[in-house]
This record gives structure tokens, C-alpha cells and sequence, in this order.
């Protein structure tokens, strides 16, 4: 057997297939029309840490079956938007969902380096 793939390595991967932004660039799409910033860190870490505002919650764990149009559990909010920017606390789950969103046909797909860590930490707007 080879080696065992890392979550490092999983993200790594991931970043040559999808777009990333800086969050200085990501907060010049902060209410852009078309855009919809997609928060996918657990609801504690919503209630602990902040939002960024006007964020859509997406928890990781659901994000297959709310993209899914086939799904019985699917979003309409996430179909509609044509460029979906995923974020969690760090940036790491954000790029997995970004390459998960991209290898389900979201060739819009794209993520916030550093997540909501740095998007807070560079002065961006949350609550």
C-alpha cells in the first residue's frame, strides 16, 4: 500500500485545481452581485468567532447534498449564486469544499486563503 494521504497534502492538492484569494481580494467581493461568500465552519464557531455579513452557512459535513440538485437535501440559494467564495476558520476545510464545489461542475469555485482568521486579523468587516 502507498502512503496515506495527508489533510495537508489534500489541501495542497486542492489549491492547483481551484482559485484562491487573499482576503484583501476577497473583501473587494464582499457584496459584489453574483457572488456568495460561503461559510462552512461548524455553527459553534459561528456563535464564538463571528460572521463575515451577508454570509451563507454551509456546514462542511452538508455541502455534497446541499449542491446536489438531485439531493433531497439540496439549496437552491447554492445553484443560483454564479461564483460561490468558501471560507472556514483557517483556510484548510474552505479549500477542500472549493475543490469539492469545482468536481461538482462549480468551475466558479473558489476560497479565502487563511479563512476567517485572516479575513478578521487584516481589519475586514464581521459581527
Amino acid at each position: 500500500m502507498s502512503d496515506p494521504l495527508t489533510a495537508a497534502a489534500m489541501v495542497e492538492a486542492a489549491e492547483r485545481d481551484i482559485r484562491t484569494l487573499s482576503v484583501d481580494e476577497a473583501g473587494q467581493w464582499l457584496g459584489r452581485e453574483g457572488v456568495l461568500f460561503v461559510d462552512v465552519r461548524d455553527i459553534r464557531e459561528l456563535d464564538r468567532d463571528g460572521r463575515i455579513p451577508g454570509a451563507y452557512h454551509c456546514p462542511r459535513g452538508m455541502l455534497e447534498f446541499w449542491l446536489d440538485p438531485a439531493s433531497p437535501y439540496h439549496k437552491p440559494e447554492l445553484a443560483a449564486a454564479p461564483q460561490l467564495l468558501f471560507f472556514c476558520r483557517s483556510g484548510w476545510r474552505s479549500a477542500l469544499a472549493a475543490h469539492t464545489a469545482y468536481r461538482m461542475g462549480r468551475a466558479d469555485a473558489a476560497h479565502i486563503a487563511g479563512g476567517f482568521e485572516a479575513w478578521r486579523d487584516a481589519g475586514h468587516e464581521s459581527s
